[in-house]
């Protein structure tokens, strides 16, 4: 049974692109394992702590996230 688990800094996501993510993350298991495990494949989402998680040694905030979604990308 696949099991999922996604985490994200609290306040980027609404409820909306959050159930958007767990549907696509399911299909996407599926696509891989077949339709027969959609009944059993997890996907939970985990929200941290604007602040409390670091890359690189650099703590992330809920808003460089959000200045990161609308860089474009070249």
């Amino acid at each position: 049974m696949p099991f999922v688990n996604v985490k994200l800094i609290k306040g980027v996501f609404n409820a909306e692109e959050k159930q958007d993510m767990i549907s696509k993350l399911t299909d996407t298991m599926v696509s891989i394992e077949g339709e027969a495990m959609r009944q059993v494949t997890w996907v939970t989402i985990e929200e941290v702590e604007s602040g409390e998680w670091g890359i690189g040694g650099h703590c992330l905030t809920t808003q460089d996230v959000k200045d990161l979604q609308s860089t474009p990308v070249s």
